[in-house]
């Protein structure tokens, strides 16, 4: 039986570097995988976007009412073996699409790994997220570090330089105008007092 992996990190992580770096060994092994990313994500439209400027077009954009099971079935009967599914930004996928991806990997012994985000800017859980947590088969945190030095697990939202802490739950970096940055708890606590001064 394959399994169903979720590989989480802050921003800045390497997540999508990382899924990109996965499909280039399988497929210089002669195997094939299907990328698939939620139409959520509006950066890159229908390609992965690295930081490291390194892109890769998506075979699959999911919407929230998609169902990835059936729309993965299909991609198989009409164009060839799938050895590797890869989820970027799965954060955004709906609950009953992870149990989708969880069914993918136990029924038809595909094995599914997932990038994703764990919490958002107020240290809320996503929804995708909260439900990989509960049922991926394996959990692996990829780590980055704070302009400080210490480990970042967290979130910060800026927009025109400056961090906020009230908003919507998505906003996408350079498109809705808000940049990202990994901060550690210290840090983040630092800049949320320092903003509730004001």
């Amino acid at each position: 039986m394959s399994k169903l992996y979720f590989r989480y990190g802050a921003m800045n992580s390497g997540k999508s570097t990382h899924l990109m770096q996965v499909a280039h060994n399988y497929e210089e092994r002669g195997m094939n995988v299907l990328i698939i990313k939620p139409a959520t994500d509006k950066k890159g439209g229908n390609k992965l976007v690295s930081r490291l400027g390194v892109e890769r077009k998506v075979d699959l954009l999911i919407g929230n009412q998609d169902n990835i099971y059936e729309k993965i079935v299909t991609w198989i009967d009409k164009n060839k073996i799938i050895h590797c599914i890869l989820v970027d930004e799965v954060q955004f996928l709906k609950t009953y699409q992870i149990d989708q991806l969880f069914q993918v990997a136990v029924l038809n012994d595909i094995p599914v790994i997932c990038y994703g985000l764990r919490s958002d800017f107020q240290m809320n859980g996503f929804e995708g997220s909260a439900r990989l947590l509960l049922i991926a088969h394996s959990i692996e945190e990829m780590k980055t570090i704070c302009k400080c030095g210490k480990k970042a697990i967290l979130n910060g939202r800026k927009i025109n330089g400056k961090f906020v802490f009230e908003g919507e739950q998505i906003a996408i970096d350079n498109i809705d105008n808000v940049e990202y940055e990994s901060l550690c708890g210290n840090c983040y606590y630092k800049y949320k007092y320092l903003n509730m001064k004001k």
